[in-house]
């Protein structure tokens, strides 16, 4: 009878835990949805507790959280403090990637093709059309590079890597600068000779289909779906690979002394700097209530546990004094 008795209970403990579990929503930049993914799993077996994130795009995670229908936005271009004022957030880092030129070029392996800033951002200009042209021949002496003409492709979303990938263009050309800008979406100059896709995967999905083309995802994506990514020439002169050591050379400033770790980390001077490397964002109510607070339970099981997983997945950790300037941020949240 007491057996009985103790099978019962346990049943119901196991009922209760199962009710008590706190499901939370999120939406918004697809730069980090891998990882957010990664973790979500984990956390999930770990506490029972379940992380739904949508990756729409930057420009979607932002309007989201303004209007209240998720409990969290991502965004990779951050907010400044005057809109996170204005809207009642509180804003923090994840994370650190890194966004990479992308070639479907026969016969050009992951690495190979070197690109500078100003060539990159000739090619999305239009004024360089094919890959045989003298200017991209002279940075790869000993490069097959055919005659074909130039595809670019683009985020046709609101898009918190296309704000960090224009911001880079606009630091290495006045062109670019003058002509159309750093946002998260601007009107692409070379439009006849260019495909949009609908975020990471979109793009990474037309690079895949069209032959001769370029795109820009985050590294991840190029990883995962072998893309052929190329070295770039950074501010120090150095031609540089997508790697963790090259984005957290990029990341080594102090994020505390910026309101709301409002920072891009584009074109840094470190000598090993990986050029568009770019910070992820959170976004959370400051009056949120309960549900905030699991948010930021959240993400505090993920910095206290998910590092090896970021890693894993070619994303760069944040270091523990940026964890904690984060974790003062935290206590904003009521």
């Amino acid at each position: 009878m007491k057996l009985s008795h103790l099978i019962v209970s346990v049943a119901f403990a196991a009922v209760g835990v199962q009710a008590n579990a706190v499901n939370i929503t999120g939406a918004g930049a697809t730069f980090p949805q891998p990882v957010y993914s990664k973790w979500a799993g984990a956390y999930q077996k770990a506490t029972g507790n379940q992380v739904n994130y949508q990756g729409i795009g930057s420009s979607g995670g932002i309007k989201q959280i303004q209007a209240k229908t998720v409990d969290f936005g991502a965004t990779d271009a951050p907010m400044s403090p005057a809109e996170l004022n204005a809207s009642g957030l509180i804003q923090f880092p994840t994370v650190i990637g890194g966004v990479v030129p992308v070639v479907n070029i026969a016969g050009v392996k992951p690495g190979q093709l070197k690109l500078s800033g100003p060539v990159l951002a000739d090619i999305y200009m239009g004024k360089i059309t094919t890959w045989n042209d003298a200017r991209i021949q002279a940075l790869n002496p000993g490069v097959a590079l055919p005659s074909a003409k130039i595809t670019t492709v683009n985020r046709s979303d609101g898009s918190g890597t296309t704000h960090v990938f224009t911001t880079y263009l606009s630091q290495v050309s006045s062109d670019w600068k003058s002509k159309v800008g750093a946002d998260k979406t601007v009107k692409w100059p070379n439009a006849a000779a260019s495909v949009g896709g609908k975020g990471n995967e979109g793009v990474s999905s037309n690079v895949q289909r069209v032959a001769n083309s370029i795109g820009y995802v985050e590294y991840a994506y190029a990883k995962q779906n072998r893309l052929a990514y190329t070295q770039l020439q950074n501010r120090a002169g150095k031609f540089v690979m997508p790697d963790n050591t090259t984005f957290a050379a990029a990341s080594n400033i102090d994020w505390a002394k910026y309101p709301g770790f409002a920072v891009t980390i584009t074109n840094m001077p470190a000598a090993n700097a990986w050029p568009i490397s770019a910070a992820t964002f959170i976004l959370v109510p400051r009056a949120g209530g309960a549900k905030a607070k699991e948010v930021l339970k959240f993400f505090d099981w993920s910095f206290n546990n998910g590092d090896a997983m970021a890693t894993s997945l070619d994303y760069v950790p944040l270091p523990a004094a940026t964890k904690a300037a984060v974790r003062k941020e935290w206590t904003k949240v009521k």
